[in-house]
């Protein structure tokens, strides 16, 4: 067995193991960290039989196997299965340092790395969507994009004018949803792998079956399998069969009675001309019970009239942020993901 993470981090999940005292499965290979962006993260155990199903149906899903490019921590699920992929294509991925800061033109050099023009096997990276972005805006970033036969985009939300944009300029994106608990990404662009099921539930939670789930939470926390279904916290629906998430459950804002998915703001923010990145949270009110405050960064002034005026008819009123903090960037986990609980304390120190 293998556990995720290096240094300390690696150190504080195998004593975290050991101090559950637990006995865990015979074909245990791999316990992993949720991604804690709502909360601590829990420590998700993966047998070997789903690793291998989660990197062989995404070859499947791809075209093919290929040589992957490592530009994602392996601290978390989504760079471990760069490494689990790369293994069973038995061909060995280029390495983008991630202790140094991402740019454009380190990312350029470890495509070239890859050694694309030479290769008779497709070529693939994963990114975050604040990657991809910062590749998007750099013209070298854009022409490593091209050599690549798919780049999957995952980790957080990735707003449409994001994904539209990798699109418009040639980049063959591929979006995904997954989690630890999945072996990361199981639905691409909207669509199941093969032999992963999708359900929604009466209260409108995803469910997931297949082959690529994991066997439980070390420390004998609730896996929420009913089954065989993995109960998720993420809120969804299905349209001509393709899965959409609407946000998560512990990102719901009560404000006033309404119930205000956090992530259906955030996405209609995101479409705005100057907004750079949106999270949407809830802090204490003594009227209201949660204040629905918007911390944006933005390429230019942004204020709660004009945030309001703008979203007007695309989301309810009740939804409507009541205050809007300006930031110059969003703090962001390790995992790529927004970390809600700073972004909280943000907008709890300098809402209005």
């Amino acid at each position: 067995m293998a556990v995720a993470g290096t240094g300390s981090a690696r150190e504080q999940v195998i004593d975290a193991v050991r101090r559950a005292d637990v006995r865990l499965p015979w074909d245990a290979a791999l316990v992993v960290p949720t991604s804690g962006s709502t909360g601590t993260p829990r420590l998700a155990v993966l047998s070997r039989a789903a690793l291998v199903a989660s990197a062989d149906l995404t070859h499947v899903a791809l075209g093919g196997a290929g040589r992957w490019l490592l530009a994602l921590p392996t601290t978390h699920i989504a760079g471990l299965m760069v490494l689990v992929r790369s293994v069973r294509a038995g061909l060995e991925p280029a390495v983008l340092d991630t202790s140094e800061t991402f740019t454009a033109e380190l990312f350029a050099a470890a495509v070239d790395a890859l050694d694309v023009s030479a290769a008779e096997h497709p070529h693939y990276t994963s990114l975050v969507p604040t990657q991809l972005q910062r590749l998007l805006d750099d013209g070298a970033g854009v022409e490593a994009l091209w050599k690549l036969d798919a780049v999957l985009v995952g980790g957080a939300m990735v707003a449409p004018r994001l994904l539209q944009r990798a699109r418009d300029a040639g980049v063959t994106v591929v979006r995904t949803y997954g989690m630890a608990e999945t072996c990361g990404g199981c639905v691409y662009d909207g669509m199941p792998l093969k032999g992963v099921l999708v359900r929604i539930g009466d209260d409108g939670r995803v469910h997931l079956r297949g082959p690529v789930l994991f066997e439980g939470y070390v420390g004998g926390e609730s896996a929420l399998v009913e089954n065989g279904w993995f109960v998720t916290s993420d809120l969804g629906h299905v349209e001509d069969s393709e899965l959409f998430i609407d946000g998560r459950v512990d990102n719901v804002i009560n404000s006033g009675g309404v119930k205000v998915p956090a992530e259906s703001v955030e996405r209609c923010l995101s479409e705005l001309p100057d907004v750079l990145d949106a999270v949407v949270v809830g802090t204490p009110d003594a009227e209201w019970g949660e204040r629905v405050v918007a911390v944006v960064a933005s390429a230019s002034e942004i204020d709660v009239g004009g945030v309001r005026s703008a979203l007007r008819g695309a989301v309810p009123d009740e939804w409507l942020p009541r205050e809007v903090v300006s930031v110059s960037a969003l703090p962001l986990l390790s995992s790529g993901k927004h970390d809600r609980a700073a972004v909280r304390a943000i907008a709890a120190d300098l809402a209005r």
